[in-house]
């Protein structure tokens, strides 16, 4: 670097083959049987969209050797997901659900359970958002995130705990948005961090069966929805990113993978954010 030249003004952490979904299958859930609850993704721009979580995080355990179960209220988006996986040459299996019906739950339970005869791991990446502040939220319209947020995911655990494999994994998505009042969305973060709590008692709850849960929390990361929900806020990841980008939506399936993997045995009730050191510094 010559004397005329500059530095950059922030450091660009480079993605991995991870971050990028393009490394190879490890065998890191070899035989294992996991079902993604919001293992589709909305649509932004169809043109442009990135790959969302919870189709990465479906799209890595096939390629780590798991059976998938693909749940989400939109069927024709979880059929797109399990396409993905077949086409790897990988197993998977579409099912429609709507968190907020018990009658729902229980049956995409039923089906997982029977169509990959048996159930070792699930993925609750399950979340809506709502509008900024208080006053623009209706009571109704804040019981109806919290349906989602959060009484969905109660409802996925209670029906999936009496039919899990003893030593089974169960991994909450939730958001730093539970961490700090970056949002202004008071519902959205509100019921995210409430996930914590669930968490931490699903994890008492399994621990005799050795079935342990953990939670993510994902930062800023490029997916649809992610865009959609930063589509009003133009300064939406252009502040101090440690890491200078936001994350991709595969760098949050590797977060996923580990604790759905023999790696974290002895790890249960504990949280990680994946996020660039956003929330801790």
């Amino acid at each position: 670097m010559t004397e005329t030249e500059s530095k950059p003004d922030r450091y660009v952490r480079p993605p991995s083959a991870e971050s990028l979904g393009e490394a190879p299958g490890r065998g890191r859930l070899k035989g294992r049987r996991i079902l993604i609850v919001g293992g589709g993704q909305r649509v932004f721009d169809a043109a442009s969209d990135p790959i969302g979580n919870g189709r990465a995080m479906s799209i890595l355990c096939a390629r780590e050797g798991a059976k998938v179960a693909v749940a989400d209220l939109n069927r024709t988006s979880a059929q797109q997901t399990v396409k993905h996986i077949t086409d790897e040459g990988g197993e998977g299996f579409a099912i429609t659900a709507d968190v907020t019906s018990e009658a729902d739950v229980q049956r995409m339970i039923e089906e997982a359970h029977r169509d990959m005869d048996g159930l070792d791991g699930m993925v609750l990446n399950i979340g809506t958002f709502g509008k900024t502040g208080l006053d623009a939220v209706s009571p109704e319209e804040w019981n109806r995130i919290y349906d989602v947020n959060v009484r969905g995911p109660m409802l996925c655990c209670r029906a999936a705990m009496p039919r899990f494999v003893d030593g089974g994994s169960v991994v909450f998505i939730s958001s730093i948005a539970a961490l700090k009042a970056g949002s202004q969305m008071a519902v959205y973060d509100s019921s995210k961090a409430a996930l914590g709590g669930l968490m931490r008692n699903i994890a008492h709850l399994g621990s005799r069966r050795g079935i342990r849960a953990n939670l993510v929390y994902p930062g800023l990361v490029d997916t649809p929805n992610g865009r959609e929900a930063g589509a009003g806020r133009p300064n939406r990841g252009k502040g101090h990113v440690p890491f200078g980008r936001q994350a991709t939506a595969w760098e949050i399936a590797y977060a996923v993978l580990f604790f759905l993997s023999d790696e974290s045995v002895y790890v249960t009730a504990q949280t990680l954010a994946v996020d660039s050191g956003l929330s801790g510094m």
